[in-house]
């Protein structure tokens, strides 16, 4: 490689290799891009430590629209003025209730390790899986797949690397390409059953806000006879629709979308991982490797090892 290009992968964990690399027995011939590949070990380990980190768009827009509602609370009173112990029973206990209803007890259960899904990112980047592929064909065409083995333990992602220890054991590729897709598949109804809660206590929270209101409003009409009972019970009643309005809108529906958004990033790097070891197996050049996967990465965060 040239002076550029060494600096283009250097700056993405690549690093050059021998210009006469060890003659081997196994394998596919090498070609001119195999020359140009990098060494595949310290990659590998370094993306290790990329794989999960606190994603601060959560956290940020969760704290910034509770804390602008409480300081909208403050500048026309106190927040004991939105408190209402009845209130907090009937639609945090209400939208819990009807919630346990409409779902198994088995997919509540699994709820709280779906929630650390809106605030953390465990994918692994796509560049970076690209990188890995690419390194990984080289040494498979000029050392045979079952040179590959080493090299999976250091690999961040488990469904890559369980995949490729399928073509390292010998399993026929038609096999490990069905069981791939059927994990695939799981997982998308895994995700969208954590989702779909979400949405549904965002829909059932302002009901049950609804429903409170309308108690609070019996329980007025019953007391007028004493107008100064009036405005109060009225400030009482109206709580609950508030409670359910933000639990829905700045909590539940917007943690279902975050589900969703994940959901969808994962899939894409799974089948990124599905076509990346179809072709290994297949023998596939890794420049074409590389073209083909980085279809899955938006140009912007393209990366090659070859210019």
């Amino acid at each position: 490689m040239n002076t550029s290009a060494q600096k283009r992968a250097s700056e993405v964990g690549y690093l050059s290799l021998p210009a006469k690399p060890a003659p081997v027995e196994e394998g596919l011939p090498e070609t001119s891009e195999d020359h140009d590949l990098p060494s595949l070990a310290p990659s590998i380990h370094q993306d290790r430590r990329l794989r999960r980190s606190m994603d601060r768009a959560t956290i940020v827009g969760l704290t910034s629209a509770f804390a602008l509602v409480t300081i909208a609370i403050f500048m026309g009173g106190n927040l004991a003025m939105f408190w209402d112990l009845p209130s907090v029973f009937i639609v945090f206990g209400g939208t819990l209730g009807v919630t346990l209803v409409n779902y198994p007890l088995r997919d509540l259960a699994m709820l709280m390790s779906v929630v650390k899904h809106v605030f953390m990112e465990t994918i692994a980047p796509a560049p970076a899986l690209v990188r890995q592929f690419v390194e990984l064909s080289y040494q498979s065409r000029r050392s045979g797949i079952l040179s590959m083995e080493p090299s999976l333990k250091g690999l961040a992602d488990p469904f890559m690397a369980q995949s490729l220890q399928m073509l390292v054991d010998g399993v026929e590729l038609a096999t490990v390409k069905e069981i791939m897709e059927t994990e695939i598949d799981a997982a998308v109804e895994r995700h969208q059953v954590g989702a779909e809660i979400f949405t549904s206590m965002g829909t059932y929270s302002p009901a049950l806000g609804m429903i409170g209101t309308l108690i609070g409003l019996v329980q007025m009409l019953r007391t007028m006879n004493d107008p100064s009972s009036i405005g109060p019970a009225m400030a009482v009643a109206i709580i609950t629709t508030f409670y359910g309005a933000v639990l829905a809108n700045l909590l539940f529906l917007p943690m279902s979308g975050k589900l969703r958004n994940r959901s969808a990033e994962e899939v894409m790097t799974k089948r990124l991982v599905l076509h990346g070891v179809v072709a290994i197996a297949q023998g596939d050049n890794p420049r074409i490797l590389e073209q083909k996967l980085n279809s899955f990465v938006s140009p912007s965060r393209r990366v090659s090892a070859f210019r």
